[in-house]
Parts: structure tokens; sequence; C-alpha cells
């Protein structure tokens, strides 16, 4: 392999890399510099080719052409072993974790340390300790993955790579602040300047535009496959970065909210909503509240402070949880989610790959799984009635898609997450629970996902909006509530509410240091 002449300040370059994939081309044409001890960040709408280029240069994925020069010298990645031998390591945005084994298990998961010819445990725990620690996480290594809240997960797929790296490098990390809270946030920058004070480069791809502000050295704007800009962070601004990605300045749309609430129908009235958390306390508790036909409901908060269990009660995943709830004035016991769904309640997950998808099958069939028996004639499944179901959804909320028969991961991250909401639709929902629906994805996408929720509004759906983003949940919804420690802190008028106002009441009942 050739050797190729580098400035020092460059730790890795991409050359003239193209990605084709059937029907797609990925990369066009991209040149990409890793600079050295920077946090390089890379930056695009949905599709616009950031994680494939990652993928690249972490050896989940080969270029169709072009090479990749490494500290002078020709490097070729057959898989991401390969490349972490030579120090360059990445976190996905979907996580890649094992849920049914232990945080030290995950940790050394293919990197087993032995001793006497057999895997040392105890190495294992102490060193998981360790970086978890330095992660001020001390989350306990024998829990079960799939027991940790997805922001936990996020904390364990991060220490995992620092880890397993030998000789770190280079860390990539896609959207690594999607499912955290500020805490976990300000903890996560300060180990990246720990990192890159030692010499080590980041590649930080993340769709919030303020973290990119405040952790970034140099940005890169990628738009439909190809390098479109880049610059130090320094010297641009949001509006520069937003104008690059799209081509103009797009904010998240404001909708109108004149409507006399108090006028409408009561879909959905919930007292005393409780459930109960192990070794005591609650983690929803008493909480109550009304929504109304085509009102946007959003509710706030920080990790944690209940939200997505409130939703999960709502659609029967806890039976164990208390409390009145009543649909359209007539009170329901949820005990199952196939009975909730009958009942008409839908929900789009926090975790998209995980629980909103199923990845083995293709797009058509993830839209019509949870309505299949309407598409059923005796034993059979009509397929005129799938294909017309899954067309005319597709046509109405806009899935970019050349070929409905196409893997589900074959769609850009708004694309899929289109595909989690048009499958709810279908089932013909009178509440529609919507859990971070904007999640890793950019804002064009977002703008998209919002003029949907919007859309099947104004038709009299009843929606519960939860999000962590504060300009998103005051600009989409007609009210808040503030959760906090499972309990309902506050409710608002999102016409008459400020940032500050939503943070203070997400932090009643913390500590002071929480």
């Amino acid at each position: 392999m050739a050797d190729f002449q580098m400035d020092d300040s460059v730790l890795i370059h991409a050359d003239h890399i193209d990605k084709i994939y059937p029907g797609t081309k990925a990369l066009d044409d991209v040149s990409f510099d890793v600079l050295r001890g920077k946090v390089n960040v890379l930056i695009g709408e949905n599709g616009a080719g950031k994680s494939t280029l990652m993928k690249i240069l972490a050896g989940v994925e080969q270029p169709s052409n072009g090479k990749i020069y490494m500290e002078g010298r020709e490097v070729s990645f057959k898989d991401i072993d390969a490349a972490r031998a030579e120090g360059v390591c990445i976190i996905f945005q979907e996580l890649n974790l094992f849920p049914n084994l232990t945080v030290y298990q995950n940790m050394f998961m293919g990197r087993e340390q032995l001793k006497g010819g057999v895997v040392d445990n105890k190495e294992h725990i102490e060193r998981t300790k360790q970086v978890l620690a330095r992660l001020e996480n001390p989350i306990d290594p024998s829990t079960l993955v799939g027991d940790l809240r997805i922001g936990q997960q996020q904390i364990i797929e991060i220490a995992r790579n620092l880890v397993q790296a030998d000789n770190l490098k280079l860390l990539i990390m896609d959207e690594p602040t999607s499912s955290l809270d500020k805490n976990e946030v300000n903890l996560l920058f300060k180990l990246i300047h720990e990192l890159t004070d030692q010499g080590v480069s980041i590649v930080y791809i993340s769709h919030r535009l303020e973290e990119i502000m405040e952790i970034g050295d140099h940005v890169t704007i990628f738009r439909d496959g190809r390098f479109i800009s880049d610059a130090d962070v320094k010297d641009v601004d949001v509006s520069w970065i937003v104008e690059q990605m799209v081509g103009e300045d797009k904010k998240y749309p404001v909708f109108e909210n004149n409507v006399d609430w108090s006028k409408q129908e009561t879909v959905l009235k919930v007292s005393d909503l409780c459930l109960p958390k192990a070794g005591g306390g609650y983690l929803v508790d008493h909480v109550s509240f009304e929504l109304k036909a085509g009102e946007v409901l959003g509710v706030y908060g920080l990790l944690g402070a209940g939200r997505t269990e409130m939703l999960e009660c709502l659609m029967g995943l806890h039976p164990e949880s208390s409390g009145e709830i009543e649909l359209y004035g007539e009170k329901i016991q949820p005990k199952s989610i196939a009975d909730q769904i009958d009942r008409g309640f839908a929900i789009v997950p926090e975790d998209r790959q995980g629980e909103g998808l199923i990845q083995t099958m293709d797009i058509e069939r993830n839209l019509v799984i949870s309505n299949l028996k309407h598409y059923t004639q005796g034993p059979t499944i009509n397929q005129k009635k799938l294909d017309f179901a899954a067309r005319s959804q597709i046509d109405d909320i806009h899935i970019k898609v050349a070929d409905k028969k196409l893997p589900i991961l074959s769609l850009s991250g708004g694309n899929q997450q289109k595909v989690v909401i048009g499958k709810c639709i279908l089932t013909n929902p009178k509440v529609l629970l919507l859990d971070e629906p904007s999640r890793g994805i950019d804002i064009s996408a977002k703008t998209e996902v919002f003029e949907i929720i919007h859309q099947y509004a104004s038709e009299g759906l009843a929606i519960i909006l939860v999000s962590s983003e504060l300009e998103e949940i005051i600009s989409v919804t007609n009210r808040v509530l503030v959760l906090s420690n499972g309990k309902l802190t506050a409710e608002f008028d999102s016409r008459k509410v400020s940032d500050d106002d939503l943070v203070l009441a997400s932090y009643k009942g913390h500590h002071a240091d929480a």
C-alpha cells in the first residue's frame, strides 16, 4: 500500500471516497480530514452520508472507490476489529448492546480477559467500575443492561469503547447525547476534553446545533452524499451551519394555538396514575391530567422523571399500575398492549430500532405489522389490500422510498421514524403517544415529522408528545405538563411559557446538585 504526504495536524485522510448501494450512491467523491487531537464535528441532514463514511473509517463498511490514509500510511480495515487494533473505535447511534447480559459482560464482549485459561470476571468487574467512575456513573457492573434506562445504556456503550480500544487514536461518536440528560451531557463533554488533551481525535456527529458550537473545534458539512464545506467552529455560527446543511435557514414550525380547549371533547382523563418502584416509592406518582380531541399535549422533564413510564402505563405495559383512566368517559383498565391497541391507543417508542421496528422485515411489513389482522382473509393475507394500505400511508406522510419491499434499515433515520408513525396511524388510533419522536433526526426531517403530527391533530386525533428539546416542546404543542421524580410539578399554556419556566419546574424535588 502506498504512502501519502500528510500534514502533521491530520490523523486520517479519506481520499475521494464513493460508496454505492443498489439503487443509491451514499457517498459521492468525498474527501475528509480528521484533525489530530480535535473534536471534528460532522453534520448534515439524514441521508447526507455522515454515518456511511464513519462506518468506512471504522471498518464496518468498505468503500466502493477511494482510499483511506492514516498517519501517512494507506490503510484498509476489513472489519471493526482491524480498525480497533489501529486505535479507531466507533460508538453507534443505535445502541449495540446485549440486553440479556450484565454491564461487565457487555463491556468485555469479544475481548474477554483470561486468568489460568478461564474468563477473569473479577478483573472485568473491577475495570468496569473504574471506567464508569471515570464517567461519573457508578452503575453496578452486575446489572442486566436490559434493566437500565436508555440514557444509562448510552453511557455503557461509551464506556465499552474506552476499555476495548488499544492505543485509542480516534473515537467516532454518532449522536452520543441523543438519550442523555443535561448532567450526563456535561460529563460526556468533560471526558471528550480529557481525551483531546491526551491527543485523541474525536469525530462527533450530532443534530443538536447548540452542542456543536459548545464542544466542536472544526465542522464539516455533508449534503446528499457530498462534501459541501468546512470551517473552524470559532469562525461560524448556527445560521451558517443550517444554511450549508439545507440550503436555507430552517426553524421549528410554530403552529396555530388559538383553540378554546375548554369547549373541545375530552378524549382521555387520567386520575392519580401511579406506577410503583421496586424498593418503594413511585416511578409515576399520582399524576392526573386531561387530553382533548385535536390537542398536542407536551410532556417535559429530565430523563428519569417518569415521562416514558407514564406513556407505558397508558399503553398497557405496566398492568401493576393503579389509578383511574377514562377514554371518552368510559373507565378502562390497561392490562396489555394488544388490548390498548384495540381500544385506540398507539405508541411511537423512544427506542426506534429496538422497539419501533422489526429490522429483519421490509418497509411494507413494518408499516402494517400492528394492524395485520385487517389485511387477512381467513388464514391468508389479502396482499392487494395490504399493498394499498402501505402505499397510501407512504404517500400520505411522504416517506421517501424507491421500493416498499426494501429493507427497513435502507431508509434514513427520519424516514424510519415516519414508518413507525405510519404503523401507528394504520391502527386508526384515538390517542397517539409519541416518546421523543425527533430523536436522532435532522432539522428538516423534524419539521416533516411535526407537520405530520399536526396534520393528524387537525383531524381530531388526541396526541401526547414527550420531548427533551425546549424549543420543540414549546413550538409544537398546545399545552405542556412537567414531570419531576414521577410527580406532575407544573402545567403551562405553550403560548405563555418560557424555557426557564420549564427547566425550573423540571428540577422541583431534585437536589441542588442533580
